[in-house]
């Protein structure tokens, strides 16, 4: 493709727990050189192993509500306690530089970020491809005890009701697959004529390089001065 500027796109990712989304993403983040995964702010505290700035930005319930107040947040949940949300300037200015943003967000959180971005915004949901290859996927989980397991899979079919309130969605029976077709999406979006800011530009400095070039080229003879024999130009 031409060095043509376009418009960064928002791909949102949603799926029940166990179906692969979180494979998926980081996949995407590894091969795909401008997708960049959204950095939430949290009001929960720092576990171990995590990088501010880089997991979450860390800031104080009063800072969130207020961010909130502000209207600095695309959207926004509190879960078991704790506040997360989306900063909406290094998302806004992201897409203005022709970056694109991965967000791993339940239902409601893609729900808001469609309303609150429909232009720029590109959702899909990750489907298992049964409730015995969910259950067996949850149970391999080392770190999930039975109960936990029951939960998840209580959830999962209120999670995937929501199906159909997506762009695109994707079976995910096989990694690599799945990978691909997610993959497949994005790559489709990038090109689509809405978000290709600069091909208005492209195309006409090409339309009036053709117009130079057929406006200062000698025309050609008809036929040639010294003709012998017929003419089998034609």
């Amino acid at each position: 493709m031409p060095d043509v500027h376009r418009r960064g796109l928002m791909l949102v990712l949603s799926s029940p727990s166990g179906a692969g989304k979180t494979t998926i993403s980081r996949r995407l983040i590894e091969e795909e050189d401008n997708l960049r995964m959204s950095v939430s702010v949290t009001t929960r505290p720092m576990r171990p192993g995590e990088t501010a700035g880089r997991d979450y930005d860390f800031v104080s319930r009063a800072q969130f509500e207020r961010m909130v107040e502000d209207d600095d947040l695309l959207e926004h949940a509190t879960v078991f306690g704790h506040s997360y949300g989306t900063p909406r300037e290094p998302v806004e200015r992201a897409l203005a530089e022709g970056r694109d943003i991965l967000f791993d967000v339940d239902w409601q959180g893609a729900q808001q970020l469609g309303a609150a971005m429909a232009d720029d915004f590109v959702s899909v949901f990750i489907l298992p491809p049964s409730a015995d290859e969910l259950r067996r996927r949850l149970v391999s989980r080392a770190s999930d005890s039975g109960d936990v397991v029951r939960r998840r899979m209580a959830r999962a079919g209120g999670e995937m009701s929501h199906w159909d309130a997506y762009g695109y969605v994707v079976v995910n029976e096989d990694i690599e697959r799945g990978v691909a077709v997610v993959r497949a999406v994005l790559h489709a979006e990038r090109v689509r004529r809405e978000r290709q800011v600069g091909m208005a530009g492209f195309v006409n400095a090409m339309r009036d390089a053709l117009d130079r070039d057929r406006s200062g080229r000698r025309p050609r003879r008809s036929e040639p001065r010294n003709r012998v024999g017929p003419d089998r130009s034609r």
